[in-house]
């Protein structure tokens, strides 16, 4: 554990991007709890690079350019040496050109898997083929599913994703699209229209409280009991707030369920009270010990140097395994779950 230190230059500054308000909003307690935990263990040994870790947590909830616009003021101190956190995608790309590949970049949720990111962007979480693709794949082998309705949000993930689902399947599987404004509440004209019945499931490609919503309406029509749902963007928040009746035959697929004895620390440091640990708040537990682990290997935080690391097939060393990337992805192996009531059972891997 570290002294109280005077010095910035005994500290390692770390930016968390987590969204405060909107859509997102609802996961912010679970990441912020998950990060403190992380941050805990990693000042309880050698911190990073020898220097003690701190976090500064801004809101990601707002438009990507006053999001960006506020990083790139906090960079312009010199005083933040890596960004972090949980949020939409087009917050990412405004804050990779506002970073300019300064710092590292850990992403921690769910992409789209465009080749163009910006250099020191380290995506921790699964692109398509790790999560939507292999859980629809896996859906076919076990119930049949082909013929897929998709909902979404209308930014850059949902559409992207949507893109690589089209390009991995006949024209003929998918009979309904739709992108809507990020803070929906209302989908009655999805859930009436009548290709929707043509739909063996549907993909669910919408964040936060827009996903809590569609699954309470989707559910009070009736189809759960006839149509599979499927997303890569459901936590165990978004399950408790549609309410249990409303998650029935809704599939999940992630790498970062939390396994007993994380949950078990974290209850142990949180309390019986605090926000559930979460896929989302897990994900970015892993982000950061995934920090650590980059900048051990690496000597250094410097960006060109870490990629260099990387591209030479480092292995790191992680509370769950080890880890290694290919390019700026982190490899992982995908899960499968379905919800119970406001949790979930995972029923195996999938990638």
């Amino acid at each position: 554990m570290f002294a109280l230190r005077e010095s910035p230059d005994d500290v390692i500054e770390v930016l968390n991007i987590v969204p405060l308000q909107g859509s997102g909003g609802i996961v912010a307690p679970s990441c912020d709890a998950a990060i403190s935990l992380a941050v805990d263990e990693i000042n309880s040994g050698p911190g990073i690079l020898g220097r003690e870790v701190r976090v500064t947590t801004i809101d990601g909830g707002r438009t990507p350019r006053e999001v960006a616009r506020e990083v790139s003021a906090l960079l312009a101190t010199g005083m933040v040496h890596a960004i972090t956190g949980w949020h939409i995608s087009a917050v990412r790309r405004a804050v990779a050109r506002a970073a300019d590949g300064r710092v590292p970049y850990l992403y921690a949720t769910t992409h789209e898997g465009l080749p163009d990111e910006m250099p020191g962007v380290l995506l921790i979480g699964e692109d398509p083929q790790g999560h939507v693709l292999a859980a629809m794949r896996w859906l076919r082998g076990q119930f049949g599913a082909r013929r897929w309705a998709i909902i979404g949000n209308d930014y850059i993930w949902p559409r992207a994703t949507a893109e690589a689902i089209h390009s991995a399947l006949d024209p003929a599987s998918i009979v309904l699209e739709r992108f809507v404004p990020l803070g929906t509440g209302d989908f009655g004209d999805f859930l009436a229209d009548a290709r929707l019945d043509e739909a063996d499931g549907v993909v669910m490609l919408l964040v936060g409280t827009d996903a809590a919503h569609f699954n309470r309406q989707f559910a009070r029509t009736g189809r759960a009991a006839r149509q599979v749902r499927v997303s890569p963007a459901v936590d165990e928040t978004v399950l408790l707030s549609a309410g249990a009746a409303a998650n029935d035959n809704l599939y999940v697929s992630s790498s970062f369920f939390p396994g007993r004895e994380r949950l078990n620390r974290y209850r142990a440091m949180h309390g019986t009270f605090a926000p559930q640990l979460t896929y989302f708040g897990n994900t970015s537990y892993e982000a950061m010990h995934t920090l650590r682990a980059v900048a051990s290997a690496a000597g250094t935080l410097d960006v060109p140097r870490i990629h260099a690391v990387l591209r030479d097939g480092a292995v790191l060393s992680t509370p769950s395994g080890e880890r290694s990337f290919r390019d700026n992805q982190a490899v992982q192996s995908a899960q499968i779950a379905r919800a119970r009531g406001v949790d979930f059972d995972i029923l195996g891997r999938i990638s």
